[in-house]
């Protein structure tokens, strides 16, 4: 393998490692939400039905504040089944996952993999471009704040694991010059 397409190989590993990372951690922060709305819709009309359903709510609200309530119990698992709300936390669970998977894949190659076999270090990085393929096609669109909150977690240094700290830390205390 030549240096140079041994160092474009290596690029692009890299490229999609951080591209996945980015992608996962939005996916994981919107997770968040979209699991306590989806309880939310299971448990809210189960609270509000029985709270209608209470005598003390009879006698302490008036009659079309009750009936709302149980109106609005009644239409909550609807709106839910419209918005696929119980998918959303499936799909999310699962893309998040596939994509954090690739990060590591996408790293080791990057890391390791490019080292060793010539051959199939590209073969590699063409699979692990045709798993990313499948995990793009679900086109599933984020809001632009997760994105924005994802960036500015890694960017912290969450995401940064203490050997590697202490790798490059290491690194730069040792001489330039040092002799081969």
């Amino acid at each position: 393998m030549t240096s140079a397409r041994k160092a474009e190989i290596q690029a692009e590993a890299l490229r999609q490692m951080e591209s996945c990372l980015y992608t996962s951690t939005m996916l994981f922060m919107w997770l968040r939400p979209v699991r306590w709305q989806h309880k939310a819709i299971v448990l809210l009309p189960i609270l509000l039905t029985a709270f209608a359903g209470f005598s003390y709510a009879k006698d302490a609200m008036p009659a079309w504040a009750v009936a709302m309530m149980g109106f609005v119990a009644a239409l909550l698992p609807a709106i839910a089944k419209a918005l696929d709300i119980e998918t959303h936390v499936d799909e999310l669970r699962r893309l998040a996952g596939d994509y954090k998977s690739l990060q590591d894949r996408f790293r080791i190659l990057a890391k390791v993999s490019v080292h060793k076999d010539e051959e199939s270090a590209e073969a590699t990085l063409m699979e692990l471009m045709d798993r990313l393929d499948v995990a793009r096609s679900s086109s599933i669109t984020p809001p632009e704040r997760y994105f924005r909150q994802a960036q500015r977690k890694i960017k912290s240094g969450d995401y940064d694991f203490s050997i590697d700290l202490a790798l490059r830390s290491q690194e730069r205390a040792e001489p330039l010059d040092r002799p081969a």
